[in-house]
């Protein structure tokens, strides 16, 4: 089993990073694999609605790393998005990012297990928190939680390491999502997956 963790920082090993290999220490200790994938600080363009991405499960755009993502998370069984909170919100790259990502995925990634990890310096964490899962219960993902809302406080990783409770959420959260993992593995040949219904899709203009 692996895990995809996606770093929406600008900063490749700066707060959010640190928060993140938190919850990896925990994946390792119960023997799950991740991978920590950096989206950079280059620019990011958000979707234009262009629809190329329905004839060929990738996104148009291909000068960053969105259609990487997309590959990584189908071959990953879970995902972990970590992002710094700008203005009590998702960094602007990170939420371009995700947006073309989970639209181009064409709903791929339903049933595997996510979880957000918000980094802030004081306030914003729970607007952030709340704006990452939204990815997650629109493409049928189960959310994994922790002892608190997975969130870390500090203006650099130093300071992020000295938020004890912070650290510990990371920790519980990271064997949180390796028990549902497997139990997830050692259900499969027990419990069918759901049927998902066609969308009706209804728009509210009468």
């Amino acid at each position: 089993m692996k895990v995809l963790m996606i770093n929406g920082s600008p900063h490749k090993k700066g707060c959010t990073y640190t928060a993140l290999s938190e919850v990896a220490s925990s994946l390792e200790k119960e023997g799950i694999e991740y991978e920590i994938l950096h989206i950079g600080a280059g620019q990011t363009r958000g979707c234009i609605a262009c629809g190329k991405c329905r004839e060929t499960g990738l996104c148009a755009f291909n000068d960053d790393l969105v259609n990487t993502a997309i590959e990584k998370a189908k071959a990953c069984d879970a995902l972990v998005l970590g992002t710094p909170v700008h203005y009590a919100s998702v960094a602007g790259a990170f939420s371009a990012f995700l947006d073309r990502m989970f639209y181009a995925s064409g709903g791929s990634f339903a049933l595997k297990p996510g979880c957000s990890v918000v980094s802030c310096r004081r306030g914003g964490s729970s607007a952030a928190f709340d704006q990452l899962n939204k990815y997650f219960t629109i493409s049928q993902m189960p959310v994994v939680s922790s002892t608190y809302w997975n969130s870390v406080h500090g203006l650099t990783p130093e300071q992020v390491k000295q938020d004890l409770e912070g650290m510990q959420v990371m920790r519980n959260l990271g064997a949180n999502l390796a028990w549902l993992l497997k139990s997830i593995e050692a259900g499969k040949d027990l419990v069918k997956r759901p049927v998902t219904e066609k969308q009706a899709r209804t728009n509210f203009i009468r």
